[in-house]
């Protein structure tokens, strides 16, 4: 099977890109800059040129079966509509009639920033920020073209994935806290915990890939625990006890608002107020009824991996002269 895979070079990328080469597969991969020596591993076919900017992109697509999209920018705002929209269009116009299926790795924030409740794949599209209102804009571009037939496709939109690799490092903050001791709950007890392993992710592309049922079909992807329940097996790793401290929540956001006016630096934002008291859900229903996944690691036992290697990190006793 002949894999093409954007954002081969990034953190779940470079997985699915391993994976691929386990099984077999030949394995493109479009990246912006020239690869290096240890940037991919061996056997993958290079193809340099950033999607954001012209780039010839035929080569890359030609008679490939399965086309991962995952490239995304998730720092510069303004490279985000570049990317994801401009560059979307860019690949569809190349890819249109000559790939077998295109699998779009989307996100659960283009619903917006629910409060509460159980969200799934027929919940309305309410995109907040630019990376969100981006993602949207390119989903629909997807959509819309394999729907006219340019391509058959598959959309997998994850809750927050995690694994070592991992860019966003507000796991490894919190992790931090709870290590110092600084941690403590917000408002009423019940919040939730929507994360996913990257190994789970790149199981759930295979499948979009992979099984006739994918075709054009949209899937959500995400564990789920309580706050208190994640919280507690991240201190149980840590050699700590649960923590305890309960904060009221309208006083912490009014802290927040007055925080972040003052300056950008300050650790508790509204947007992370929000993150600790949310009671959403994002069930995995659909895609374990039409495609057969299940977890092949638990929301548990993939923390305790994380927290064991943070450790080992950061707990380092040193060495007596």
């Amino acid at each position: 099977m002949i894999v093409a895979i954007t954002g081969g070079t990034g953190f779940i990328g470079r997985k699915l890109v391993e994976r691929h080469l386990a099984r077999g597969d030949a394995v493109r991969v479009l990246t912006r800059r020239p690869v290096h020596q240890g940037d991919l591993p061996a056997g993958v076919a290079a193809f340099v040129g950033d999607l954001a900017q012209y780039a010839d992109l035929r080569a890359f697509v030609d008679q490939a079966d399965v086309l991962y999209h995952c490239a995304g920018e998730i720092r510069d705002p303004a490279r985000m509509a570049a990317l994801h929209v401009e560059g979307t269009r860019r690949l569809i116009s190349e890819a249109g009639h000559c790939i077998g299926r295109w699998v779009q790795l989307s996100s659960v924030g283009v619903y917006g920033q629910p409060r509460a409740g159980r969200i799934t794949e027929a919940s309305p599209l309410d995109p907040r920020g630019p990376y969100e209102t981006t993602k949207r804009l390119s989903d629909d571009l997807v959509q819309r073209a394999g729907e006219a037939g340019a391509f058959e496709w598959s959309m997998l939109r994850p809750s927050i994935v995690f694994g070592e690799a991992m860019p966003n490092q507000s796991l490894f903050q919190l992790i931090r806290f709870i290590d110092r001791e600084r941690f403590f709950f917000i408002g009423k007890p019940g919040a939730s915990a929507n994360y996913i392993p990257v190994d789970n992710v790149i199981d759930a592309l295979l499948l979009c890939a992979q099984q006739p049922a994918a075709a054009g079909r949209t899937f959500n992807l995400s564990d789920y625990a309580t706050l208190e329940d994640f919280v507690a097996i991240i201190a149980a790793v840590l050699g700590k006890d649960p923590p305890r401290r309960r904060l009221p929540e309208f006083p912490v956001r009014v802290l927040a608002e007055a925080g972040t006016a003052l300056t950008r630096r300050f650790p508790l934002t509204p947007s992370r107020v929000d993150a600790m008291t949310t009671r959403v859900r994002y069930p995995t229903d659909a895609i374990e009824n039409a495609l057969g996944y299940t977890h092949r690691l638990t929301l548990q036992a993939a923390m305790q991996s994380l927290v064991n290697s943070w450790k080992e990190r950061h707990h380092q006793v040193p060495a007596h002269s």
